[in-house]
């Protein structure tokens, strides 16, 4: 694997986002589908040049990351704030540098070294695509699009953030952030819909640079932007390199009439008693008995319903005798 001269990175909600590479343009890379828009030409340079100045220096943006470290922190990042990934990202690296080195260990030794970012099958998905990229890649993470895409646990989001933060490549990456910042500067609402639509893809392939390492920059630029200044809630506009030319503050910026914004809680959930359990059996090297789960929630059938949904996805193994425990298979 070549490793990018200058990796950057992404972000997810106040996730993040980096300075993709300096990549070369391929031979085989697919053109451009689109012309971008006026309005979208008159972006590009504004917001590279923001970026530029005031990325913030993460470990997944540094050269040394390579692919796999990009692709780690995509995993890791995916609804869950920067703060709390930094240290799980960095303990993750230093003991699996690449995708054999996770894939020798069972699953639920990344079940258990996730800790408490949440949405734990993440780390079984992250496990199962170190399997496949050793087993179909010689342990390299693949820079086609394509195959990225075939990998267990890899959606479109994650396989064109790969490809164009690891790799350079020309990509729409569309996420919560990429999504507010288009809304707001191009189509002049103040959010975007609540799942990504056919529409929002098209404007986003729209405003792709048309040169390959611009539009990896341009991803990458984008997505900061609504990270650190385009917010979802109190967006400053004084500090907005785009102010002058956006849609939605041009507007007036006019409240939202859509659909409600679905909020997300967490106390008194099947989520928070799954957590729980989980953690009971991250701290134990021995199969746990269902006694010692009972323990950490009060209500019965509450906590067997997120006990029989664990096993389910494949997160805790159930074995004679009431016993538990996380997955070695």
């Amino acid at each position: 694997m070549t490793a990018p001269t200058k990796p950057p990175h992404h972000s997810p909600d106040d996730t993040v986002s980096g300075p993709p590479p300096a990549g070369r343009p391929r031979p085989d890379a697919p053109g451009p589908t689109t012309a971008a828009p006026a309005s979208g030409a008159r972006l590009h340079s504004p917001v590279i040049d923001w970026f530029d100045e005031h990325a913030r220096d993460l470990p997944w943006r540094r050269p040394e990351a390579g692919a796999w470290g990009v692709m780690v922190s995509e995993f890791m990042l995916q609804q869950t704030p920067v703060n709390r990934v930094l240290p799980v990202y960095e303990q993750w690296l230093a003991r699996w540098p690449r995708p054999a080195d996770l894939a020798a260990e069972s699953p639920g030794e990344a079940v258990r070294a996730w800790g408490r970012l949440g949405y734990p099958r993440r780390a079984l998905r992250l496990h199962g695509a170190a399997v496949a990229i050793t087993e179909r890649h010689d342990g390299d993470v693949p820079a086609d699009h394509a195959q990225l895409l075939a990998l267990p646990g890899i959606g479109e989001y994650t396989a064109a953030a790969v490809a164009s933060f690891a790799y350079g490549q020309r990509h729409a990456v569309l996420d919560t952030n990429v999504r507010r910042v288009f809304a707001r500067a191009v189509t002049g609402v103040q959010y975007p819909p609540n799942a990504t639509t056919a529409a929002e893809r098209r404007l986003a392939r729209a405003l792709l640079p048309e040169d390959e390492r611009t539009a990896a920059r341009w991803a990458a630029a984008s997505m900061e932007l609504g990270a650190l200044v385009c917010t979802a809630r109190n967006e400053s506009c004084p500090r907005c390199p785009i102010a002058d030319r956006c849609a939605w503050r041009l507007a007036g910026k006019p409240e939202h009439d859509g659909p409600a914004r679905r909020g997300q809680t967490y106390a008194g959930t099947d989520r928070q008693v799954r957590g729980k359990l989980l953690a009971v059996l991250r701290e134990a090297h021995t199969p746990v008995p269902q006694a010692e789960l009972d323990r950490v929630w009060h209500e019965p059938v509450q906590r067997a319903r997120a006990l029989d949904g664990l096993v389910a996805d494949g997160l805790v193994e159930p074995m004679p005798g009431g016993l538990y425990r996380l997955p070695l298979t």
